[in-house]
């Protein structure tokens, strides 16, 4: 009988966030003005980091790397939401879904340990700046950036074989504006208890365990800055690691929400409204908390524009 009632018809249909009453109109511009703002942004970071010298160091590397993730997780999700918001196209097919699925999970894997990276960067560097140069040499640096590339991927890669190995039915409709795996579990016509543990599983290993690390890197960065000579050093260590640890509360909070609840627990509205938060705003903040407010920054990219004026 499953497979009776079971359609072929491999498409989905996203239900989206917004419709369009005057109030919505308008959130959704400014949702274009959040992305355009979120790719100009983390754009300007990733090249002004790649052209200038003096940023070239394992801090900034990093930035640039969050950046480029970042550009990348909000790419994934708006423009489908825009184009059916603005087309009335509402279907997105089974390897669009996938497609999204595995970028999506991909990347919020990737910047869950790339966070963790960041937290031991900020350790060393204040604990240990002596042995920073060693600690944190370029070939490390890549080397653990890469590992989170890598993890990443391969929670995608599980994530979306399985996810897409169910059989769904029904209207297909899926209460989100992307291919949101909890929101596609709703639908399938079969038993995902068991995929639902293994999530949970890969949850805890993709957040906790970094989070953990963030956690220790930044009690010892605390007693080390609290045990600083200089006031002007105690001021720069809590001005950057109290960027970075906003960062990581508004991140890791928002993921914990959303994939650490039984699909029982969910309300469809908060589970948008909470994704929105940090695949839509969260990128286009990281720029403004992490970054363009750095001093190097700054003096980086007005050395930049000077070259370019001349």
């Amino acid at each position: 009988m499953a497979w009776e009632n079971q359609t072929f018809n491999f498409d989905f249909i996203l239900l989206g966030i917004f419709n369009h009453s005057s109030t919505h109109i308008f959130l959704f511009s400014l949702v274009l003005g959040i992305f355009t703002f979120a790719i100009m942004g983390n754009t300007v970071m990733i090249l002004l980091i790649y052209l200038d010298n003096q940023l070239h160091t394992p801090m900034y590397f990093l930035l640039s790397q969050l950046s480029l993730m970042d550009l990348m997780l909000i790419c994934t999700t708006v423009p489908k939401m825009a184009f059916i918001y603005l087309s009335g196209r509402k279907c997105i097919s089974l390897a669009g879904c996938g497609t999204q699925i595995f970028l999506y999970v991909s990347l919020l894997g990737a910047e869950c340990f790339l966070l963790a990276v960041m937290a031991y960067d900020r350790y060393v560097a204040i604990c240990h700046p002596l042995r920073y140069s060693i600690l944190m040499n370029q070939k490390i640096c890549h080397l653990m950036v890469l590992s989170s590339w890598i993890v990443g991927s391969l929670d995608g890669i599980i994530v979306v074989a399985v996810a897409l190995s169910f059989p769904y039915c029904g209207a297909r409709e899926i209460p989100h504006f992307f291919c949101d795996v909890p929101a596609l579990l709703t639908l399938s016509c079969t038993n995902t208890l068991l995929f639902e543990r293994l999530m949970f599983i890969c949850c805890v290993i993709m957040l906790l365990f970094p989070v953990t690390v963030i956690i220790a890197s930044y009690l010892r960065v605390i007693v080390a800055v609290i045990q600083m000579g200089s006031g002007e050093g105690r001021q720069r260590a809590f001005a950057t690691c109290s960027s970075h640890l906003m960062v990581v509360g508004m991140y890791y909070g928002a993921a914990m929400f959303i994939y650490m609840r039984p699909v029982s627990d969910r309300s469809p509205t908060q589970d948008k409204m909470v994704s929105a938060f940090y695949t839509i705003l969260t990128p286009m903040l990281n720029p403004l908390i992490y970054s363009l407010r750095n001093k190097e920054v700054a003096r980086g990219l007005k050395k930049v524009l000077g070259r370019g004026s001349l």
